[in-house]
């Protein structure tokens, strides 16, 4: 997709300039005109890092989007034509991303293009599942049904997500907090005792000696140090790259202590979830199974998934490749099985979906009662060991004058 900028005149004789993204020129003039506008001049805007759009995560917070979907289904419901739902929708909504990307897709849809293909051409803004949906509610005619399904999908998806991350931002903070103090005292206080130990010609505890060689390091070499973190992180992302490497680390995430139960219910329900939402929706299995496999955001589930399409295309159960993958818990296995021998699979999925949101949130809760007070251990161990470093000499020391 590339933006082009354009000069034109309306249908009442007014000048107005702009911009349009389309896969090329021709495009581009075949949308304008569409709209009744008699072109002056177009120009592709060339990318630049000035003009290039970097997105951290989703431009559209899931919030955001669960709001859309929510209006979406009401103005339907309403009795409002699709194309004039967008136009109050773009006018509506507080996302600066979500408002380009719908002020774009109304246009689409005013020249005569479906919904689901005007979508599709911001795959950053609508992920692919919400437009297959979408797709599938245009074939059938139940849109307003669709959207609140979607609604209902990715707020539950928001909040299992805000539950992940509501647990790891507590020992994140109280480690950053740590690393903090652990500086200032080896590079401001440290050195102070240095220097005293140094004229007063003690011998010195294992500890002290261990902590001051440690402020000399860090005071020396705090620029390496820097440049090696920065250098290890960026490193990690170029090497998450790699597909074998990105399938490692996904499956290490799931045995990480503490928190890889609570990561690997999390993917579960993730997986469980779109495809229950894909199946209700009428979408092919196999369809499903392909969509499921991009969205779950694990790669070991991922190959789960691609296993159960194989097995599918070859007359076999969908359970079969979850049973022998063994990521999965018994349960999941029984009740998958259960869906198919009754033909409810969708009911299965959402019920496994439903029981793993639950235990995302007990498990959470359970953690951040249990690392509240084991941070704050750490970081008083932290301190106080440099403490008892710097105050073991002078208490010696201080019993030395005394004698």
């Amino acid at each position: 997709m590339a933006y082009f900028v354009y000069e034109a005149v309306n249908e009442s004789g007014k000048k107005v300039k702009g911009q349009i993204q389309s896969p090329n020129k021709h495009a581009a003039v075949t949308e304008l005109t569409g709209r009744g506008l008699i072109l002056r001049s177009i120009q592709e805007r060339p990318e630049t890092l000035l003009t290039k759009e970097f997105f951290i995560g989703r431009p559209v917070k899931l919030e955001d989007f669960v709001i859309f979907c929510r209006q979406f289904a009401t103005l339907i419901r309403s009795g409002i034509q699709i194309d004039q739902a967008l136009g109050i929708l773009e006018d509506q909504t507080t996302s600066k991303y979500l408002k380009r990307a719908l002020g774009e897709v109304y246009h689409q849809v005013r020249s005569g293009r479906s919904l689901s293909s005007s979508m599709a051409q911001h795959p950053k803004i609508f992920p692919e599942m919400f437009v297959h949906m979408i797709e599938s509610a245009e074939a059938s005619g139940s849109m307003e049904e669709v959207l609140l399904r979607m609604a209902d999908h990715y707020e539950k998806e928001h909040k299992t997500v805000e539950k992940i991350k509501s647990a790891m931002t507590y020992p994140i903070i109280v480690l950053v907090v740590a690393i903090a103090v652990l500086i200032f005292l080896l590079t401001n206080i440290v050195p102070k005792f240095t220097a005293m130990f140094a004229d007063l010609g003690a011998e010195l505890p294992l500890i002290t000696k261990f902590i001051m060689a440690l402020s000399d390091f860090v005071q020396a070499s705090w620029l390496l140090i820097f440049i090696v973190a920065i250098g290890l992180v960026v490193g990690l992302r170029f090497a998450l790259r790699d597909e074998q490497i990105r399938y490692h680390w996904d499956g290490l995430k799931f045995k990480i202590p503490v928190f890889g139960s609570v990561i690997q219910k999390a993917a579960i329900a993730r997986m469980a979830r779109t495809m229950a939402s894909l199946f209700a929706s009428a979408v092919p299995v196999m369809q499903t199974l392909a969509i499921s496999k991009k969205v779950v955001g694990n790669k070991v589930l991922a190959e789960v998934l691609d296993n159960a399409s194989n097995s599918l295309a070859q007359g076999k159960q969908l359970s079969e490749p979850f049973r022998e993958s063994k990521m999965f818990p018994k349960m999941v296995i029984q009740m998958l099985t259960i869906g198919e021998e009754t033909g409810q699979v969708d009911n299965m999925l959402v019920k496994i979906a439903e029981f793993y949101e639950d235990e995302v949130e007990q498990n959470v809760d359970r953690l951040k009662a249990m690392l509240e007070p084991v941070m704050m251990l750490f970081l008083a161990g932290l301190v106080g060991i440099i403490v008892a470093a710097i105050m073991t000499p002078m208490f010696s020391l201080y019993d030395a004058f005394l004698r």
